[in-house]
């Protein structure tokens, strides 16, 4: 006999609650799997930019930094390198390559700063890999507030993510590099300098990317030039073999900026 407290209890009701149960531990494993995944993701990638990273070479270096024209300040998230006599009122923000030693490119720079009175910023990317560094051009220009007119520009990849940060910019410097963002009708000043020997951001991969920059932008090939020739930190795989030596190779990119900045800036 069933009284009014009692309720009839079906064959369900005895396998619904171990089902549910089931379903929530395959639930909470796949969701401990794809943490675990993520982990690993994240731990790979941290050691993966960590790994191979191409260093300054120590000579081009040591002349820098004992060049008495020049203020060098190192920050936690960039390199300054003002005019010692100050009032520079120009400045270029530069963005290394993938995995590049920021130092090894302050050689080749430097004559912007000795001979032109300008100001460079060398970001320090994160991950020393420009694409996972979200910072805004300002945390940069920052560094030199007295500076009125800023290019922005970077080598390889960071050129690219130098066209990203273009918008805040009045210029923009591509050093054997090129954009994926379209600044077409942005009418920045640009130029676009780029190397014979260069075997890495070749010049089929410049002319195809070139329809996403000003009609206007200036396009310049320095005769011997690889790929590291832009920095000072040795062969790089895949690359060409320079024909210029190092000490040419910086009057030329030298050369070629303060032409034009001149007019640019």
């Amino acid at each position: 006999m069933v009284t009014p407290t009692d309720s009839p209890v079906s064959p369900a009701d005895h396998t619904a609650v171990p089902t549910r149960r089931r379903r929530l531990r395959v639930l909470w494993w796949l969701l401990g799997a794809l943490g675990a995944l993520v982990v690993l993701a994240v731990v790979g990638i941290l050691i993966w930019s960590q790994v191979g990273v191409m260093a300054a070479e120590p000579e081009p270096l040591a002349e820098v930094r004992a060049n008495a024209a020049i203020e060098i300040t190192d920050t936690t998230g960039a390199i300054v390198m003002e005019p010692a006599s100050g009032g520079s009122e120009v400045g270029l923000v530069f963005v290394p390559g993938a995995k590049v030693d920021p130092w090894a490119y302050a050689a080749k720079l430097s004559g912007l700063v000795d001979e032109g009175g300008a100001t460079v910023v060398i970001t320090k990317p994160w991950l020393n890999l420009a694409f996972f560094d979200l910072r805004p051009l300002e945390s940069f220009t920052d560094l030199a507030p007295d500076v009125q007119t800023w290019a922005v520009g970077g080598h390889s990849l960071g050129g690219v993510r130098a066209c990203q940060l273009a918008a805040d910019a009045d210029a923009l410097v591509l050093f054997a590099s090129y954009c994926a963002t379209d600044l077409s009708d942005s009418g920045l000043p640009v130029i676009g300098i780029s190397g014979t020997e260069d075997g890495l951001t070749t010049p089929e991969k410049i002319e195809d990317a070139q329809p996403l920059l000003p009609t206007d932008a200036r396009m310049e090939v320095i005769d011997g030039a690889s790929h590291s020739s832009f920095g000072d930190y040795g062969p790089q795989p895949g690359d060409g073999t320079p024909t210029i030596s190092d000490a040419d190779m910086a009057a030329e990119l030298t050369a070629l900026l303060l032409a034009f900045a001149e007019p640019a800036m």
